[in-house]
C-alpha cells in the first residue's frame, strides 16, 4: 500500500469511485432484466414503463463515462425494438 499522503488519498478515493461505478452498472443490468422479463410475459405497457428508466439509466451512465455513450444508445435501441414487437402496429 503507498505511504504518502497523497497516494493513500487516492487510493480511498479510487475505492469510493469503485464502489459507485459497480452500483451503477448493477442499476443497469437490473433495470434491463425488468424489461426482458416483461416483454417475455407480453405485458406492453408495464415494459414501456421499465424501457424509460432503463434508457433513462443507460443515457445517465453514457453521459457520465461509466460505459461508451454509443453503446449506451445501441443497447437501449435494442431494447426498444423488442418491446416495440409488443405494441399493434
Amino acid at each position: 500500500m503507498a505511504n504518502h499522503p497523497s497516494a493513500i488519498k487516492r487510493h480511498r478515493q479510487s475505492r469510493k469511485r469503485r464502489e459507485a461505478n459497480q452500483a451503477a452498472k448493477a442499476r443497469i443490468r437490473t433495470v434491463a432484466r425488468k424489461v426482458e422479463s416483461t416483454t417475455a410475459t407480453g405485458n406492453a405497457a408495464q415494459a414501456k414503463k421499465h424501457l424509460y428508466e432503463a434508457s433513462r439509466a443507460r443515457a445517465k451512465a453514457g453521459s457520465k463515462g461509466l460505459i461508451h455513450p454509443r453503446t449506451a444508445s445501441r443497447r437501449t435501441s435494442r431494447l426498444a425494438k423488442k418491446v416495440a414487437k409488443l405494441s399493434p402496429a
